[in-house]
């Protein structure tokens, strides 16, 4: 099997594993505990906050290590509805992940206005920038690249404009941070990330939020992160995280994403020529290197395309579900002015670091004769 579904998760590298392995035999204590190996467990995680606080630009003290992006995202948005008046609204981008609407409209039911977004999947920028001459939200929340079009976001310009203007700024960087390099997102109020989304293990991440002022926490029953998420922490998982953290950045500054960019766009001009009908969605904007999000030629919803491929030995991902032959569209492509039409016909093919050009040519010819066979 191919895969091409980075961006839902990616495979543990084998330096995350020697990592992990290795935390895990020599940090065997509480991080809590007063005895030695607790002591060594705490410094093991304090030398881990101080090496992603200069990846990210911030301060070591600003970085709280969770369970992953959905429970720092989630975090934020119960802290910010624990203090903003009754009032106040905060603004979303309305192809934030699911995780983020969806906590947006737990914690602040009624409260969470939808930034637009243009019909090039970037948010609205703009639009923000003549909002915010009229009024101030508690919050605005903006992913740094869409998971599902890899779309990148201008989320230093909108950073800034919520520095001057005294809001507090959110910016998911799930998808960014490994296949981008995170300098200058540290510079935001709150950012989440997570490891399996660059090579580190599951069930481990963080949020960098203010070092200054009470973070009121989602998880309770714990001093653990200066009291701000209870539970004791993943030390093995946080060291696994940076040393995948670690060699990603170290890639990018080499700039072997460059060669794997140059063949995501071969893959991408092959396709369109192969199968008339298809687009690729954002494809004049930045986007990250690995992802392409895709319209294909019109196809019965009953043919599914991940269905086809994976029989033929390829892993994707879709931009819409079909079941009992009800479409669910894509909230991200709904949002930049597609129909349902268009969501149902859309794929996402993310591929990796270790993902090479040969693994793409395979997959254009796999789509070649799917459609084939659904044409016959």
């Amino acid at each position: 099997m191919i895969y091409f579904d980075h961006n839902a998760t990616t495979p543990l590298s084998a330096t995350a594993r020697e990592a992990w392995l290795r935390a895990s035999e020599e940090f065997i204590g509480n991080p809590s505990s007063p005895h030695r190996l607790g002591s060594r467990a705490d410094r093991a995680l304090t030398e881990a906050r101080e090496e992603l606080a200069a990846i990210l630009g911030c301060d070591a003290l600003d970085i709280v290590w969770t369970s992953g992006a959905t429970e720092s995202n989630n975090l934020v948005l119960h802290h910010i509805a624990q203090t903003l008046p009754e009032c106040a609204e905060v603004w979303v981008s309305a192809i934030e992940h699911p995780c983020v609407l969806a906590a947006a409209q737990k914690w602040l039911p009624g409260r969470d206005s939808l930034i637009p977004v243009t019909r090039e999947g970037m948010v609205d920028s703009g639009w923000i920038r003549s909002e915010l001459a009229k009024t101030r939200p508690a919050l605005i929340a903006m992913m740094a690249a869409n998971n599902e079009t890899g779309i990148l976001q201008p989320w230093r310009e909108v950073s800034e404009m919520c520095r001057d203007a005294g809001v507090p700024f959110f910016c998911d960087a799930a998808q960014w941070l490994g296949k981008l390099p995170g300098k200058g997102l540290g510079e935001g109020d709150f950012v989440s990330g997570c490891a399996h989304k660059f090579g580190g293990p599951k069930g481990v991440g963080f949020l960098k939020c203010p070092g200054k002022g009470k973070v009121h926490p989602l998880i309770v029953g714990g001093p653990q992160e200066e009291e701000r998420r209870a539970g004791t922490e993943n030390v093995a998982g946080v060291i696994a995280m940076m040393a995948a953290l670690r060699e990603r950045e170290a890639a990018l500054s080499r700039g072997e994403h460059i060669a794997l960019h140059n063949a995501k766009l071969a893959f991408e001009a092959e396709l369109l020529k192969a199968l008339p009908g298809s687009e690729i969605v954002g494809a004049g904007q930045e986007r990250l290197w690995n992802t392409v999000s895709a319209l294909m030629p019109e196809a019965d919803c009953q043919q599914r395309w991940v269905v086809k491929l994976d029989k033929a030995g390829f892993a994707v991902s879709t931009g819409s579900a079909c079941s009992s032959g009800k479409e669910v569209a894509s909230h991200v492509l709904t949002a930049q002015g597609y129909g349902p039409s268009a969501s149902s016909r859309a794929l996402r093919f993310s591929g990796g670091w270790e993902t090479s050009p040969e693994a793409w040519k395979a997959l254009n010819v796999a789509l070649g004769l799917v459609h084939s066979g659904m044409k016959s």
